[in-house]
């Protein structure tokens, strides 16, 4: 039995992607008040954890990951007083808040940049051959001469981990934003921080571009410096009641250097990317689930599930269908661990494809041709035009007022209402949450598991129907199955034995 600081382990949190959910204020761009003003939805989709994107004050330059303040709201988002709200109102339908950490980089308008306190971040007079993750090189020459690093955009300078200030710096904002209530921390490009000693070149890269996803060991990712990081931030979460937890985005060079992000005194979680990466065919699902299980058997805390975030493909669109998606979140849904939902993926929403280059705001466009705006388009909340904004910073396609989330309330076939049923049962379930699982026989486009007690989940990634011996009652299923006990292709079903 969980104990409430265990809330984490098997939770199922939910990504708001504050620019994009919901606009209280009717300037097209969403905010807090109209987070707050959707907890409702929150609370019938069945999540246990909302998890806000950056909010804080930002020039914008990467959406909001460029961050001017870490103690405070940008206004086009509200006010603190509207996050205490917010805060207070999710609490009080049983909903936790996680927040986003940036601490490998700030903005170029943070007051220490533009104060020039260089000690604070990397500066050197000559640039070595790092690369951008967003393109170009990483490294931008100030008007003096002197070059500072950004592993990201220029107006994303990196922070000097080695200068004992930022090392307080950040302490002191994670009790701001604790002492305010909230439950835990998403910690962004957590791998970063420290680079090696001397910024080595990487050297000969054969014309690939630097990434932020590879198990390429790099001299600026993934350093073991960063785990005395971690280990100054855990007691500060144990200090706070209630489970206060922290999940990494790390992308690492294997399992084994994965599982040193978590633990006891490090952090509680770090997301398993493998998933959202996997081909739609049981063999390729097969292999993740089981490394993501090594992974977390390596450290004794569970796997963190994603299929879709802001910075990927929706997996309608990866994935090749709404079928083939909601056969995998079924599968998600019913693994050992907890899951992070991305917003709108709910209502089946595909990734936009053919936004205007004028309107793209993702800085990677300019520099690399490719935009994680297709992912970042607003909700649409009701099916008349407009979709319940007024004139939405990025364009909602026209096609989606049956995508809408007032027309799939009341169907009871809709995406939306598939994922309340699958969170339901989740909860209701004891063989689902937390727990082992036991792979069974299955033909090679099959994958199936049991989950104990008394729970098989079965995935048909094949081209024909198939029939499976495990007999049992129909739960839940991703698409209509007929009575005759077979499971049609980009299917996946529950089954209570």
């Amino acid at each position: 039995m969980l104990s409430d600081d265990d809330w984490w382990r098997d939770a199922v949190v939910y990504q708001v992607y504050p620019r994009s959910f919901a606009d209280a204020s009717g300037d097209g761009v969403g905010d807090l008040a109209g987070v707050r003003g959707r907890l409702g939805y929150l609370r019938d989709l069945g999540v246990d954890a909302v998890w806000l994107s950056p909010f804080y004050t930002s020039p914008m330059a990467d959406g909001g990951y460029d961050v001017a303040d870490y103690r405070d709201v940008d206004p086009v988002f509200g006010t603190l007083a509207d996050f205490d709200a917010l805060v207070a109102d999710a609490h009080a339908l049983g909903i936790r808040v996680i927040v986003d950490l940036v601490p490998n980089h700030s903005s170029d308008q943070h007051p220490w940049f533009r104060a020039g306190l260089r000690d604070r971040y990397i500066f050197r007079d000559e640039p070595n051959d790092w690369e951008s993750i967003f393109g170009g090189p990483a490294w931008t020459q100030a008007e003096d001469g002197q070059w500072y690093l950004h592993l990201f955009a220029p107006e994303q300078p990196d922070l000097n981990w080695d200068n004992p200030e930022v090392r307080a710096e950040f302490r002191d904002i994670l009790r701001f934003w604790l002492d305010r209530g909230v439950d835990g921390f998403r910690v962004d490009v957590a791998h970063g921080m420290v680079k090696a000693a001397g910024l080595p070149d990487v050297g000969p890269k054969e014309g690939r571009q630097a990434e932020l996803l590879g198990d390429e060991r790099l001299p600026y990712f993934d350093q073991d410096g960063v785990h005395d990081i971690y280990r100054e931030w855990r007691p500060i979460l144990d200090s706070y009641p209630g489970g206060r937890m922290a999940v990494a985005e790390a992308w690492v060079s294997s399992p084994e250097r994965l599982a040193r992000y978590v633990g006891p005194d490090e952090l509680h979680q770090a997301f398993s990317f493998d998933f959202m990466m996997a081909d739609f065919h049981a063999k390729s699902f097969r292999a993740v689930i089981e490394k993501a299980l090594a992974e977390a058997e390596l450290v004794g805390a569970p796997t963190t599930w994603v299929l879709s975030n802001h910075d990927k493909p929706r997996h309608v669109t990866r994935h090749g269908s709404l079928a083939r998606a909601r056969a995998a979140t079924l599968l998600m849904l019913a693994l050992p661990g907890s899951a992070y939902l991305y917003n709108g993926e709910e209502l089946g929403l595909p990734e936009v494809l053919d936004l205007p280059d004028e309107l793209r705001q993702d800085p990677a466009f300019l520099r690399t041709g490719e935009s994680r705006d297709g992912c970042r388009v607003p909700i649409p909340w009701t099916s008349e035009a407009g979709f319940g904004w007024r004139d939405p910073w990025l364009p909602i396609p026209g096609s989606w007022g049956p995508l809408s989330a007032e027309a799939q309330q009341d169907d009871p076939g809709s995406t939306l209402n598939l994922y309340r049923a699958a969170l339901r049962v989740r909860k209701e379930h004891p063989a689902l949450g937390g727990g082992t699982l036991t792979w069974l026989d299955s033909p090679k486009d099959v994958l199936a598991i049991e989950r104990h007690p008394g729970l098989v989940v079965v995935l048909n990634t094949g081209d024909e129907p198939v029939r499976l011996d495990a007999a049992g009652r129909v739960l839940l299923s991703s698409g209509p199955v007929p009575g005759d006990g077979t499971i049609p292709p980009d299917t996946t079903v529950w089954l209570e034995r």
